[in-house]
C-alpha cells in the first residue's frame, strides 16, 4: 500500500496527543508542531464526501507518491469507500480534522487472516504539510493496530518521498527500511519503548511551547467582563496588566462601549481588531460559551476562563465546562481554567499580570503552578515576601485543557525557569506526569505538593500489596522515581524552592555549621540528623586553620560555635576556612543578633564570602536581626529565621541532587519470558469470570515469567492429601485452598510443620473448614529460609501497576517496612527496592548470619515488574512469604485476582476516574 509525503520539513515530527496515546480513538485532541489543534477520530460512513474533497484538492504530486500514479475518479471513489468501512479486526482508519475540515487520513489493512502485520496509508492535505499531522495520524494508527493484535505496519514509499520516510524513521525506535526495485520498504513496530516515548515526549515539548506562546507571550490581551468600577474582576484584571506594565495591546469588552482604565471598551467580542491573542473571561458561567464562540471570529489562539459554575458545580457545570471545551477544542483555543485565578509572566519583554491575584512577585527562576486559586495566593504572597523571584505563574483551576503535564512541557526548554514548583489536588494522566516530570527533573529541579495525604484519602485492599499501595504511597512512589522533591508543607515548598532556584545543587551529604549561637547550632545539628545529611568531624588541619582563624573560639568542630561576641571579621575568616576546606557539601551560617553586636554587619562580612565560593550550596539563619533579610549575595543564598526550615530545605536539595546523579537504568533483558502463554491465561480466566484464581493457574501464570514457587498438590479429603504429603514428603504444611480467602493464616487456614500421616489427617477438617466447602486443602513441603519477605503487584486504574517488596510472613502490616515502584521497572530499580528497606541488613548478612541472594531477589523484582507492565489484568498478586536465603528466593504462597483493564470495583475510583477525564489531561 503506497504512502504519501504528509511532512516535507523536519517539522513533521513535531506533534503533541493532548490526551493519552490513543488509549481511546473515539475522539482525541492533539496539537501540531505549530501549537494548532486537531481531531484524531475514526472514520465514519458519514465522511465519505469530506474524503472525496481531501482527494480532490489533493495536488497530482502527492496523489502519485500515495498512488504510485494519479488515479482517476473511480479509483478514488473506490479508496474512499474502502476507507469508510466498519473498523474491524483486519481494518482500521482515522482522521484528522481541524476546525471542521479533514485534513489528514491514515489506514492500515491487515495482510493475512492470521497475520500480526498491516499494510498502512497516510495523507495529508496539500496545505497543511510540515505541521507534523501525518506523525500524529500514524502514532494513533498503531495504537489502534495494536489493540487488535497487529504488531507491525508496513508500506512501500518511494525514494523521493522524504518527508514520509522522515515520518517513519522518527516516529518510532523500533523500524527498518530495504530499497528494492526502486522502492523503499519501510516497516515500523506498533508498541512502544523508551525510545519511542522520548520521540513523543520531544514533539510534545517543541508543539507544547508553540501551544502555549498565546499564553505566556500574547501581543494582545482582552479582557471580557472589565466593569467600569474597581473591585470588580474584570476590571482588576484590566488595571492589573496596566499596572505591571504589560507591553502588548489592551482591549475591554463591555456592553456601555465606555472607557475603563483608559481602554475604549467595545461593545462585543466580535467588534474586537483580529487577531487577539489571549482572551481573558470574567463573566457568568453561562455566558462563557458564547463569549468564546465569538472570541474564535478574531481569531482567539488562547482563553483564561475565571469564574466559577464549571466542572465543580454539578451535573449543570459540568455540562457548561464540556460546551467550553469543545468550542476551544474546534477552533484552536487552548484553555486556562475554568474556575481559575489567572496568570502571569515577569519577562520583561511580556509583563504580563492577567489574574486578580493581590501581589506580583518579582522577576526571577521559579515556575509555579497551582490548581488552587487560595493556594496560589499563599505562594505569591509568600515568593513576594522572602523576595523569591518567578518566572511564570498559572492557575490550574479545573483543568479542562492546559494541565501540569503542559507546563512541565513548556517548562523544560523555558530559559527563564530554573526550578518548578506545583500544587496538585489530582491526576488525569500520571502516567504521562511520571514521565515527563522525570525527564524536566533531569534538568531542573521540580518541587511538587499534593493535598490527600491523609488516612481519609487511603483505599482499602484486601490483600498486603493492595492495602500497601494506597494513593499516598503511590503518589511518594511515583514523585520518589521521578525525581520530584515533596515537601511536608506550602512553608516548606517555599523554603526549598528558595535554595534550588538560585544556589548550586549539593555534590553530597556533608553539612558545615558555622554560627555565634550555641543553642541554634544543637538545633539545627539535631534537625539534620533526621534528614540524611551528615555533619562530619572537622580533620586536624581545618581544626587548625580554625584556630587560627578564631583563637579561643568556643567548640572549634563541627558545629562550630564561634559564641555572640564573635566579631564580623571573625565569622567570615571562619566561614572562608570552612568553605575553602573541601570538607562541606553545604554551608549553614548561624547569626543570632543581640543589644552587644550588630547582625547586619556580620551579614556584610559574610556576603564576599558567600560570593566567593558559587558552587558551595550556602543558606543562612537570622534570628534577633531589627531588619528583614531574606537573601544574601549576588547569588541570593536564602536567610531564614529558623534553623529547622533551613536544615529541611537543604536536605531536600541533597536528596535531589543525589536521585540526578544516579543512572536512571534501562529495561532489563529478561530470559524465559511466555508471554503469549500468560495472555492465552489471562484470557481464559477473564472469559470465565476472573477474580481470584485457583493456585493452580496461578503457579502456571507465574511459570510464564520465570517467577519461582513452590510446587503444591490439592486435596479434597483426608485420603488424598496424605497421599500428596507421601509423595511431597515429609515434613509438610496444609493450607485452605480457597482462592479467595486472602490471610489464612487469621482464619486458622494454615497448619505448618506436619510430620506424618496423622498429623496431616489431624489437621485436615479445620484446614478445609478455613475456606468454602468443596475448595479443599494444598499440601506443600514445608520449606525454610531465614528470611520471610512480602513481593507483590497491584493495578492502580490512574496510575498504572506498580511492585512492592517488604518484611513478610504475619509481621507484613506490623513492621510497614516496604518499598513500592511504579512500572515499567529499570534494571536499577530492584537494587534500589531492597537497599531502601530498613530491614535490608538481614539480606546482606545481620550479625554473622549468612546473605541472602540478592541478585535472585532483583531477579524475582523485575519479573514482577515485567508481568505487571505487560498484564495490566493482574488486579493483585500477593507472593508472601517469599523466602530467602543464599541458595536464592522461592515464594511459598501465591494469590493473584484478574480484572478487565477499565474496571475497578471500588466505587470511590470510579469517581476519581471520572472527576480525572473531567479534569482533562493534566
Amino acid at each position: 500500500m503506497r504512502t504519501e509525503a504528509t511532512t516535507p520539513e523536519q517539522d513533521a515530527m513535531k506533534t503533541h496527543a493532548v490526551a493519552n496515546r490513543a488509549d481511546d480513538l473515539e475522539g482525541v485532541d492533539a496539537l501540531t508542531a505549530d501549537g494548532g489543534i486537531v481531531s484524531i477520530r475514526p472514520i465514519r460512513g458519514t465522511d465519505r464526501d469530506a474524503l472525496r474533497g481531501l482527494y480532490a484538492g489533493a495536488s497530482p504530486e502527492s496523489l502519485r507518491l500515495r498512488f504510485f500514479a494519479c488515479p482517476g475518479t473511480a479509483a478514488l471513489d473506490a479508496e474512499v469507500w474502502r476507507l469508510c468501512r466498519a473498523e474491524s479486526e483486519r481494518h482500521l482508519a482515522v482522521l484528522a480534522v481541524e476546525r471542521g475540515q479533514v485534513v489528514g487520513v491514515a489506514s492500515c489493512e491487515r495482510t493475512g487472516d492470521t497475520s500480526d502485520c498491516a499494510e498502512f496509508a497516510v495523507l495529508v492535505a496539500d496545505t497543511h504539510h510540515g505541521r507534523g499531522i501525518g506523525t500524529l495520524l500514524l502514532e494513533h494508527l498503531a495504537a489502534g493496530a495494536l489493540r487488535h493484535g497487529i504488531h507491525q505496519l508496513v508500506g512501500e514509499v518511494l525514494p523521493g518521498n522524504f518527508g514520509m520516510l522522515r515520518v517513519t524513521r522518527d516516529l518510532t525506535g523500533h523500524i527498518w527500511s530495504r530499497f528494492d526495485d526502486g522502492i523503499v520498504d519501510v516497516r515500523l513496530d506498533t508498541a512502544g519503548d523508551e525510545a519511542t516515548e522520548l520521540a513523543v515526549d520531544t514533539r510534545d515539548r517543541v508543539s507544547e511551547c508553540a501551544s502555549l506562546r498565546a499564553v505566556f507571550a500574547p501581543a494582545s490581551v482582552a479582557v471580557v467582563g472589565a466593569g467600569r468600577k474597581p473591585g470588580g474582576v474584570g476590571h482588576e484584571v484590566l488595571r492589573g496588566l496596566r499596572e505591571y506594565g504589560f507591553t502588548g495591546a489592551r482591549y475591554a469588552v463591555n456592553p456601555s462601549g465606555a472607557t475603563i482604565d483608559g481602554v475604549t471598551a467595545y461593545r462585543r467580542v466580535k467588534d474586537l481588531p483580529a487577531p487577539i491573542d489571549l482572551l481573558v473571561l470574567a463573566t457568568p458561567a453561562d455566558q462563557a460559551a458564547r463569549v468564546l464562540a465569538e472570541g474564535a471570529t478574531v481569531g482567539v489562539r488562547a482563553a483564561v476562563v475565571l469564574g466559577s459554575g464549571f466542572g465543580e458545580a454539578g451535573p449543570e457545570g459540568r455540562r457548561r465546562q464540556r460546551e467550553l471545551l469543545h468550542l476551544a477544542r474546534a477552533n484552536g483555543i487552548r484553555l486556562v481554567g475554568p474556575n481559575c485565578l489567572g496568570l502571569i509572566n515577569t519577562d520583561p519583554r511580556v509583563r504580563l499580570n492577567a489574574s486578580f491575584a493581590p501581589t506580583v512577585p518579582a522577576t526571577g527562576g521559579l515556575a509555579v503552578a497551582s490548581q488552587s486559586g487560595a493556594v496560589g495566593i499563599a505562594l505569591l504572597d509568600e515568593a513576594t515576601r522572602t523576595g523569591c523571584g518567578v518566572s511564570t505563574f498559572l492557575s490550574l483551576g479545573n483543568k479542562a485543557d492546559i494541565s501540569g503535564n503542559d507546563l512541565i512541557a513548556y517548562w523544560y526548554d523555558d530559559l527563564a525557569t530554573r526550578a518548578v514548583a506545583l500544587y496538585l489536588e489530582s491526576f488525569g494522566n500520571p502516567r504521562k506526569f511520571a514521565r515527563t516530570v522525570r525527564a524536566l527533573a533531569r534538568r531542573k529541579p521540580v518541587l511538587a505538593l499534593k493535598s490527600g495525604r491523609s488516612d481519609a484519602g487511603r483505599r482499602a485492599g484486601a490483600s498486603h500489596t493492595a492495602a500497601a499501595a494506597a494513593p499516598a504511597a503511590t503518589v511518594d512512589t511515583l514523585f520518589a522515581q521521578a525525581g520530584v522533591i515533596r515537601p511536608e508543607n506550602l512553608g516548606d515548598l517555599l523554603d526549598t524552592a528558595r535554595l534550588v532556584t538560585d544556589q548550586p545543587l549539593p555534590t553530597g551529604d556533608r553539612l558545615a555549621i558555622v554560627g555565634n549561637a550555641g543553642g541554634l547550632n544543637v538545633l539545627a545539628a539535631d534537625a539534620t540528623e533526621a534528614t540524611g545529611l551528615r555533619i562530619p568531624p572537622v580533620s586536624p588541619e581545618l581544626r587548625r586553620r580554625l584556630n587560627a582563624a578564631a583563637p579561643g573560639a568556643a567548640g572549634p568542630d563541627n558545629p562550630i560555635d564561634l559564641g555572640a561576641d564573635a566579631s564580623p571579621a571573625t565569622f567570615a575568616a571562619v566561614a572562608t576556612a570552612m568553605a575553602d576546606s573541601g570538607e562541606a557539601d553545604a554551608l549553614l551560617l548561624v547569626i543570632v543578633g543581640t543589644r552587644t553586636n550588630a547582625p547586619e554587619e556580620i551579614l556584610a562580612a559574610l556576603t564576599p564570602v558567600v560570593d566567593a565560593h558559587p558552587d558551595l550550596t550556602t543558606a543562612a539563619v537570622l534570628v534577633g536581626g531589627t531588619t528583614a533579610v531574606s537573601r544574601l549575595g549576588r547569588r541570593c543564598a536564602p536567610v531564614y529565621d529558623l534553623p529547622e526550615r533551613a536544615v529541611r530545605a537543604l536536605s531536600h536539595a541533597a536528596a535531589y541532587a543525589t536521585w540526578r546523579r544516579q543512572p536512571l537504568g534501562r529495561r532489563p533483558i529478561l530470559a524465559g519470558l511466555d508471554t503469549d502463554r500468560a495472555r492465552t491465561l489471562v484470557h481464559e480466566a477473564l472469559a470465565t469470570g476472573g477474580g481470584w484464581l485457583p493456585y493452580n493457574r496461578t503457579v502456571e501464570l507465574l511459570a510464564a515469567y520465570g517467577i519461582p514457587i513452590l510446587p503444591a498438590g490439592t486435596a479434597t479429603t483426608e485420603a488424598e492429601a496424605v497421599t500428596a504429603a507421601g509423595r511431597i514428603g515429609y515434613p509438610v504444611v496444609l493450607k485452605a485452598a480457597d482462592p479467595d480467602l486472602v490471610h489464612k493464616s487469621d482464619t486458622g487456614g494454615v497448619r505448618l510443620g506436619l510430620t506424618d500421616a496423622a498429623a496431616v489427617r489431624a489437621a485436615f477438617s479445620a484446614v478445609a473448614a478455613a475456606g468454602r466447602p468443596g475448595t479443599g486443602v494444598l499440601v506443600q513441603r514445608q520449606y525454610d529460609r531465614p528470611i520471610e519477605l512480602v513481593a507483590g503487584v497491584v493495578h492502580d486504574p490512574l496510575f498504572g501497576s506498580l511492585v512492592l517488596l517488604g518484611l513478610g510472613g504475619v509481621r507484613t502490616e506490623l513492621s510497614d517496612d516496604r518499598a513500592l515502584r511504579l512500572v515499567p521497572m529499570t534494571d536499577l530499580d530492584a537494587g534500589r527496592m531492597w537497599r531502601g528497606l530498613r530491614s535490608a541488613p538481614l539480606l546482606t548478612g545481620y550479625r554473622g548470619a549468612p546473605a541472602a541472594d540478592t541478585d535472585a531477589l532483583e531477579d524475582l523484582l523485575l519479573r514482577l515488574g515485567r508481568l505487571a507492565e505487560d498484564l495490566p489484568e493482574v488486579a493483585e498478586l500477593d507472593l508472601n512469604p517469599v523466602l530467602a536465603g543464599p541458595d536464592g528466593v522461592i515464594a511459598v504462597d501465591a494469590k493473584l485476582r484478574l480484572t478487565p483493564v477499565g474496571v475497578e470495583p471500588d466505587p470511590r475510583l470510579r469517581q476519581l476516574r471520572a472527576a480525572a477525564q473531567l479534569g482533562g489531561r493534566g
